[in-house]
């Protein structure tokens, strides 16, 4: 897809964030934006700044309330997008996420119906709802592409982040799957993986479905700020929403929004070879010993935070419930 202007733009997650630097972008571009989110003060306040940034006109952009792991309010959006804009996007972005962290062991069944339900279970919602239509309504006449925002913790298990990096993967796998299927039809497919974003998603525990909230990991509000602080120095969403934009017109499949983006994979990539041998499982072994040693020099190094400031140790980010008797005693609060 090269080029943008007149044509409409579906983002889940754009009300803040990554989805929201990608409204404003692919608005400027001139395209008609509808932005999709649950939470509706954050789709009005989005329409402003979208306007604001682009210089779009009112009923260029549209903001739909919807809970994207309910398949009937997102049915009921896509309609409501044809019927505002006169058809489906020609460029879906599924850019939605949430995230929570904790031990893979104390991990609860409402953990992983959340995180992998918005992470990947709503991604799936949106291609089968999306992808009929665009092909109906596209193939063979102009060109139009699908999108998600996935991540660097695709390529890699991490002990604090399972049911997000699993999540991610599978979205990974997905993407590489439609890129093959839409070909004939001449819809292209990408899928974007960065690391840190300037974005709210550390607070998405606050927007956890009550009948989801029976969580394993330790989360307060002091935990939710650390995260915040963590992800405020983070990418910012416009120079993100630019890499998937040029990767969309490169039709790259996926997108590293780094300048050493082929050394990061290789790295992550030497990782899963390294566990297929014995000699491999030693270079991990060493690997992690050498990492670790680093990480507690550097903590010593650190320089004392500012008064006020939430320090990961003390707040006890992705630390376990207290409660939980099976953890091992230094993953959990005490």
């Amino acid at each position: 897809m090269k080029n943008f202007a007149g044509k409409i733009a579906f983002i889940t997650g754009g009300a803040s964030g990554a989805g929201l630097g990608q409204a404003k972008l692919f608005s400027k571009e001139g395209m008609r934006v509808a932005i999709g989110d649950i939470r509706q003060d954050a789709l009005d306040k989005a329409v402003e700044e979208i306007r604001a940034y682009s210089g779009a006109k009112a009923e260029d952009v549209l903001a739909i309330r919807v809970d994207l792991m309910d398949r009937e309010q997102y049915i009921a959006a896509a309609d409501k997008i044809e019927e505002v804009f006169g058809g489906p996007p020609h460029l879906f972005i599924q850019t939605a996420g949430v995230n929570s962290f904790g031990p893979a062991e104390a991990s609860t069944f409402d953990d992983y119906d959340w995180v992998v339900g918005v992470n990947f279970n709503a991604v799936v919602n949106g291609l089968v709802i999306f992808v009929p239509r665009m092909i109906r309504a596209y193939s063979g006449k102009t060109d139009c592409h699908v999108a998600a925002t996935s991540s660097m913790g695709a390529f890699s298990g991490f002990a604090t982040d399972a049911p997000y990096a699993a999540a991610k993967a599978a979205v990974n796998s997905l993407f590489y799957s439609y890129y093959e299927a839409l070909k004939p039809y001449g819809i292209g497919a990408t899928v974007l993986c960065p690391a840190n974003i300037n974005s709210n998603i550390g607070e998405a525990e606050k927007y956890r479905p009550e009948h989801l909230r029976n969580t394993g990991y330790n989360v307060t509000e002091e935990t939710i700020a650390f995260l915040k602080s963590i992800h405020a120095t983070g990418m910012d969403p416009i120079e993100l929403a630019e890499w998937l934009k040029n990767g969309i017109v490169n039709e790259q499949v996926l997108v590293v929004p780094y300048e050493n983006s082929e050394e990061m994979l290789r790295r992550e990539f030497q990782k899963i070879i390294d566990f297929s041998s014995p000699e491999g499982m030693k270079r991990i072994a060493e690997a992690e010993e050498a990492q670790r040693k680093a990480m507690e020099e550097m903590m010593k190094n650190m320089p004392k935070p500012a008064d006020g400031a939430p320090v990961m140790k003390d707040v006890g980010f992705a630390k376990a419930r207290k409660d939980l008797d099976w953890v091992d005693p230094s993953k959990k609060m005490n």
